[in-house]
């Protein structure tokens, strides 16, 4: 298990980021030791415009050189990798719902149980949370291949091997009937559910983080090509019918039939539009807490909705 001390020499300092108090990234990155820690970051490594280290984030291999240096140097994790327009998770972002989970729960943070709702290929909220709390975790994903990039980064660390199993979802109707078993009880499901309602509409919603980049970088009008390679995700990673509005109220009605074998629901909302009736949804289900929790990272603000019933 990684040290989460290093995040307590941190608070002392000014958090930049506006991330968790506890966030090992609020100073921003390190990119000298992170190539100390994983030399293969280093050809992606140059100034900036204004001179700082960077890389180039509409680069697909430099942002998942940098996601498996991260993991490699605060988290512990070795050889993690994710296949070709898998989708690629910011590590600070990812790190911060955990974090914020970690509140949630307390003051019992031991034995902690949490289930991931479609962990996709990169695994990142488990990994994250048995390498931080040191929590048992369980992964569940409809699709296979997913499963099996998950099954290969558990295999390279070993530590993880009692702490971190998977389940596929066999249904793509149901989302917790089929993965939570009988007299089984979670402390809390995470979920960062797929946003857009076609693949269409997930290739604009990459092409418009790219232009954003390419505009923050100071080159106007420029348009760049293959979308899906950075911004990616396989199938129902980004997109799902509905859209996120959709499977969040699958999520909510189902969680109901569960009511009892998990103490918090939870799960990331990215248009706040959709907070507002998925609040109406919960509390209409007989939910005896609703939560908002918003997380801020520079200007981004992302928010979590959390709900029990116990």
């Amino acid at each position: 298990m990684s040290t989460p001390h290093r995040s307590e020499n941190k608070q002392a300092k000014p958090a930049n980021k506006g991330l968790h108090p506890r966030n090992l990234h609020n100073q921003g990155y390190d990119f000298q030791g992170l190539v100390n820690s994983l030399p293969a970051l280093a050809p992606h490594v140059k100034p900036n415009a204004h001179g700082n280290l960077s890389i180039d984030f509409a680069d697909p291999l430099a942002v998942k050189t940098l996601n498996a240096a991260l993991l490699n140097r605060y988290y512990n994790i070795v050889d993690w990798d994710i296949p070709e327009g898998a989708l690629c998770p910011p590590i600070p972002g990812r790190a911060d719902y955990i974090h914020y989970m970690a509140d949630l729960l307390k003051p019992d943070q031991a034995n902690i149980k949490l289930l991931d709702i479609g962990t996709g290929a990169n695994g990142i909220y488990p990994l994250l949370a048995c390498q931080i709390y040191g929590w048992q975790c369980v992964g569940s994903d409809i699709n296979t291949e997913s499963l099996e990039n998950v099954a290969a980064i558990i295999a390279n660390n070993p530590s993880l091997k009692d702490r971190f199993t998977l389940r596929t979802q066999h249904d793509k109707n149901h989302i917790f009937e089929g993965i939570i078993q009988a007299g089984e009880f979670f402390d809390v499901s995470v979920c960062n559910p797929p946003f857009h309602a076609s693949r269409d509409e997930a290739l604009k919603g990459s092409q418009l983080k790219l232009d954003n980049l390419a505009r923050s970088r100071g080159e106007r009008n420029a348009k760049t090509k293959s979308p899906t390679l950075n911004f990616g995700g396989l199938g129902a990673e980004l997109w799902c019918k509905g859209g996120e509005q959709l499977f969040l109220k699958k999520l909510i009605r189902e969680s109901q039939q569960y009511s009892t074998q998990c103490r918090w629901f939870t799960s990331l909302v990215s248009k706040a539009d959709n907070v507002k009736p998925a609040k109406k949804l919960i509390r209409k289900l007989g939910a005896v807490d609703v939560r908002e929790i918003e997380m801020k990272q520079g200007k981004k603000i992302t928010r979590v909705l959390a709900w029990t019933f116990i």
